[in-house]
């Protein structure tokens, strides 16, 4: 799926069609088409992959990078490592391939649903050390993600968000009430759900912090279902597709929607967070 999804991205970064790239990696179209479905894993030679990455202008290190994948697809190195490209962000080819994410956070807005002022204070807060184009580039990518939700078909979205994240005020007040606002309209999207866990619920299924569940349900072709649960760490996110980790999290999940408020009292929740940042 990395390779296929780096395949995607660099062809339609240069613009060409399948037949075209074909022709300069020296393949035939089925076989570039098939190299962009990330179902036919059997197959990948990391030759060809070369070939039609150098026919869409590659760089050098994203050409490496790429072939790396295709050489060692069981290893995992490209997880979390600075050197690969943006577009090959495990995180980010998932939400691709996905028709549905649910998701529970506990200390921070989800990233699909921040705001660019508030995802700039939390790349602030957590890069303290990096220049300031460098995390203005962290937060160019984060907003670029949101996309997600406004393609055909969009991701259908379902967030379970601690009460906390409401009340911890991330850049300033007034970068907060922004957010507030973001999420109480993000709320009235047909393919969002946002529910909130209030503190009142006490202990709760998650216990511990931020996860996503990613997944699509194909019944005709069972090969083109996904289902990964993704761990959000300090500097990189551990993915797991272990059937019975995926089942466990989708229990926790399901548990926490119980939990939480229902979808109007939530949208009170939110309401009043929001009023006690007003002057």
């Amino acid at each position: 799926m990395q390779i296929a999804r780096g395949l995607i991205a660099l062809r339609e970064r240069s613009g060409l069609m399948q037949t075209q790239v074909a022709e300069l990696a020296g393949v035939s179209k089925a076989t570039v088409s098939r190299y962009e479905m990330w179902q036919d894993r059997a197959r990948i030679r990391w030759a060809t992959v070369k070939a039609i990455a150098d026919a869409c202008g590659a760089s050098a290190s994203e050409r490496e990078a790429l072939v790396r994948v295709a050489r060692t697809q069981t290893d995992g190195w490209w997880v979390g490592n600075g050197a690969v490209p943006e577009w090959m962000d495990p995180l980010v080819s998932f939400e691709h391939e996905a028709e549905y994410e649910h998701l529970y956070a506990n200390t921070v807005i989800p990233g699909l649903l921040q705001t660019r002022d508030y995802a700039l204070a939390i790349h602030q807060a957590r890069e303290v050390r990096s220049p300031n184009d460098a995390i203005e580039a962290m937060v160019d990518a984060r907003i670029q993600r949101q996309s997600i939700l406004r393609r055909e078909p969009p991701l259908q979205l379902w967030a379970v968000l601690d009460e906390a994240v409401l009340r911890r005020t991330v850049g300033n007040s007034q970068v907060m009430a922004e957010q507030l606002d973001h999420l109480h309209e993000m709320a009235q999207s047909p393919t969002v759900e946002i529910q909130i866990l209030p503190f009142s619920a006490g202990a709760h299924a998650a216990g511990a912090g931020h996860f996503v569940i990613l997944g699509r349900n194909d019944e005709r072709n069972p090969l083109n279902s996904m289902a990964v649960v993704y761990i959000e760490m300090r500097r990189r996110g551990l993915y797991l597709d272990d059937a019975e980790d995926v089942s466990a999290y989708k229990l926790t999940f399901d548990y926490l929607r119980s939990q939480a408020a229902d979808a109007t009292a939530s949208l009170q929740l939110l309401t009043k967070a929001r009023q006690e940042l007003s002057p």
